[in-house]
């Protein structure tokens, strides 16, 4: 009884912070954003009425490090993690004795070592890609879904097209319109980092928090620079952070199971092989 009830807490422990501290931070975000003029009012202030132009925005220096050079941290890691999941089919494919000419060759070009990694990591370079690919799917849903166009685009900072909320267009089943604006996509490629979190906590790598931390910064700073150059607002950097942790959220549970999130980090780093191995083991199970 006592070992129930201390699974059910575990259980609401778990969801409370993962499932339910996000779903309460998206309905202030609702109310504090969506529902007053907060969004506008803070945009207001890197708006310049006298030339009608958001000034950060003509800056192609500004450009190119927010939006096209701070791509390359999320894309790359995309890109490495698809990789990483092709070779783990490698290592595999020289099991028997008559592939041991091959094995002796791959030790010989010290390739050997990095194929035994990705194959003993392919449920992780599976995930991120998954994960990955669901979050970019459910952004691009809600864009097309909600057709919200950015502020420099609508009347209230001269452009052509009325302000109106997501909730105002939403569309289930077809897309509502041309405006592709919320939730915001460019913060949403730095919170995608938080799916390196996850595969942390099933490790219980004591530096997760510090993956946590830097994901939601780097989201939090590739939103912000839109905003400053008017193709976003504040809430929309809100709004993709909170669907990028719950997609990861999901694909963790399917991948991983809670009980294996929920485990306390390491006080401190395993030393020696065998612990590592041990645990490597254990969380491929």
């Amino acid at each position: 009884m006592q070992a129930l009830s201390r699974s059910r807490a575990d259980a609401w422990r778990f969801y409370g912070w993962n499932l339910g501290l996000p779903l309460l931070c998206a309905a202030l975000v609702f109310l504090m954003f969506d529902m007053t003029r907060i969004d506008i009012a803070f945009s207001d202030l890197f708006f310049d009425p006298v030339s009608q132009t958001f000034p950060l925005d003509h800056s192609h220096l500004f450009e190119k490090i927010t939006h096209k050079w701070a791509r390359i941290i999320p894309n790359w890691t995309g890109e490495l993690a698809l990789i990483g999941l092709l070779l783990s089919f490698v290592w595999p494919l020289f099991k028997g004795a008559r592939f041991g000419r091959g094995k002796a060759f791959l030790e010989r070009i010290r390739v050997a070592p990095l194929l035994r990694f990705t194959a003993r990591h392919r449920r992780d370079f599976l995930f991120v890609v998954v994960a990955f690919a669901l979050c970019t799917g459910a952004i691009h849903y809600l864009k097309g879904h909600t057709s919200v166009y950015c502020p420099v685009e609508t009347t209230q900072y001269a452009g052509k097209i009325e302000h109106k909320e997501w909730y105002e267009n939403f569309e289930l089943l077809k897309t509502a319109g041309d405006g592709r604006c919320w939730p915001g996509g460019h913060a949403s490629g730095g919170f995608t980092l938080l799916a390196l979190y996850f595969v942390a906590r099933r490790y219980r790598w004591r530096h997760s928090k510090a993956l946590l931390h830097g994901s939601l910064l780097l989201g939090f700073v590739y939103g912000t620079t839109r905003v400053l150059q008017g193709w976003h607002y504040m809430s929309h950097t809100f709004w993709a952070g909170i669907v990028v942790w719950l997609t990861c959220l999901l694909v963790a549970l399917l991948f991983y199971g809670r009980a294996r999130l929920e485990q306390p980090v390491l006080a401190h780093a395993e030393p020696g092989p065998v612990p590592s191995t041990t645990l490597i083991a254990a969380a491929d199970r």
